[in-house]
């Protein structure tokens, strides 16, 4: 078993030859591991930043879940607000 800081960087160097383009056989071979934990190093990380520097569609997404987040509190609040303005009457008519 390698120590944390180890395997730390080994994942990080795998990550790194991935967002390469290099494929996860050449990667296994290079590294001398399983594709196995190649393939499981590229899908913990699909998440992670592109070589690029453009965020990634997680981040995105992300970003307009927590737009809509506020957009929905906002409304809560001014609903709560109106709800306390005009109290609701439960019997308004006489039959």
């Amino acid at each position: 078993m390698m120590p944390t800081a180890q395997a730390a960087l080994f994942k990080n160097e795998v990550v790194k030859m991935l967002v390469s383009g290099q494929t996860a056989a050449y990667i296994s071979k290079a590294l001398g591991v399983s594709e196995n934990l190649t393939y499981r190093r590229k899908n913990q990380n699909k998440g992670v930043k592109k070589a690029s520097g453009e965020p990634s569609e997680l981040l995105r997404e992300n970003q307009q879940l927590k737009d809509r987040v506020r957009q929905l509190e906002t409304e809560r609040e001014v609903l709560k607000k109106a709800r306390r303005a005009t109290p609701l009457s439960i019997s308004s008519r006489q039959t």
